[in-house]
């Protein structure tokens, strides 16, 4: 098993969901409003495609309330 930590930037209410690679670091747009962790949960299933691992194999490792997170994908 190997993991992979990212830094993410997140946009939340966006009119449709995407990921921009940026340096060293991605900037996904999330179409959920940053209430009642609405954003966190539809990063983790837009973040799940993207890398084409099931949503058990991400979480957020820091920055919960923040729009800049530290993202752990472990394959």
């Amino acid at each position: 098993m190997t993991s992979l930590r990212i830094r993410v930037v997140v946009i939340p209410s966006s009119k449709k969901p995407s990921v921009e690679k940026e340096n060293n670091m991605y900037v996904v747009r999330v179409d959920a409003p940053p209430t009642k962790g609405k954003a966190n949960k539809r990063l983790i299933e837009i973040l799940a495609k993207y890398f084409g691992v099931r949503k058990s194999r991400i979480q957020i490792i820091s920055g919960e309330k923040s729009r800049e997170k530290i993202v752990e994908i472990i394959d």
